[in-house]
């Protein structure tokens, strides 16, 4: 447990500002960039990709690593319902506590911050899925034949619900405690603890795989970490 607190610590201190540094605000500029984002995310699934059929239907569950071989053995509808219900809940929630103790134009900011990093995060996951074109635990199972022919099944890494609930904790975290705001800590460990429920139930739900979310968290808190530092400084 002491591993976890450090690393928010860390983050929390990371987003302190700076003397001299600039107040988050919202710009033109923020506008076009969730809106380029969001159209270069929804790009792959337009376009069906990738194309073609996977390289093995079933595949061989003894290629993949030890820690992934236990995403085979669970395939639960409720599961997977439920990391999409609980991401709602963690981006909603990282938006409402954002808005705690701002003034209206920091408001502003705050959720230019999380749009952005949202955006962008859900853009790179898409386009990782489609460049790494990894087959999902489904296609290592019985079940494999009938679910070959889906795209959406050949885009297991990174997981996007992963990355999306760690990107949403990670930029609320550093600009809460660059902003001072009421009840950081606490809010930053509920986000946090609801991002790795988010991954728990996709590896439960045989969406993914324990590697897949892993990839997904570690990307997401990089571009929530990303966005959210160097967002003060653009004009």
């Amino acid at each position: 447990m002491r591993r976890p607190a450090l690393v928010l610590t860390l983050i929390a201190l990371a987003g302190r500002p700076a003397s001299g540094q600039q107040p988050y605000r919202v710009t033109w500029w923020d506008a076009a960039s969730v809106a380029a984002a969001t159209a270069f995310a929804v790009i792959p699934e337009a376009a069906g990709l990738p194309h073609g059929l996977p390289p093995c239907a079933p595949c061989d569950p003894s290629s993949l690593p030890g820690i992934d071989r236990a995403a085979l053995h669970t395939f639960s509808g409720p599961a997977s319902t439920a990391s999409t219900v609980l991401l709602a809940g963690v981006a909603g929630f990282a938006g409402l506590a954002s808005l705690d103790g701002a003034t209206v134009d920091a408001a502003r900011g705050h959720a230019a911050v999380l749009a952005n990093s949202l955006a962008w995060t859900f853009a790179t996951t898409e386009w990782l899925k489609v460049l790494v074109h990894r087959s999902r635990p489904v296609l290592y199972t019985a079940a494999a034949p009938a679910a070959e022919s889906d795209p959406n099944n050949r885009r297991s890494f990174p997981s996007g619900h992963a990355a999306l609930a760690f990107a949403a904790a990670t930029s609320y975290t550093v600009l809460a405690g660059r902003e001072r705001l009421p009840h950081r800590t606490r809010n930053a460990v509920l986000l946090y603890a609801g991002a790795v429920g988010i991954s728990a139930l996709r590896v439960a739900g045989g969406k993914h795989f324990p590697t897949d979310v892993a990839g997904g968290a570690a990307l997401g808190a990089g571009i929530g970490w990303l966005v959210a530092t160097i967002h003060a400084t653009v004009p």
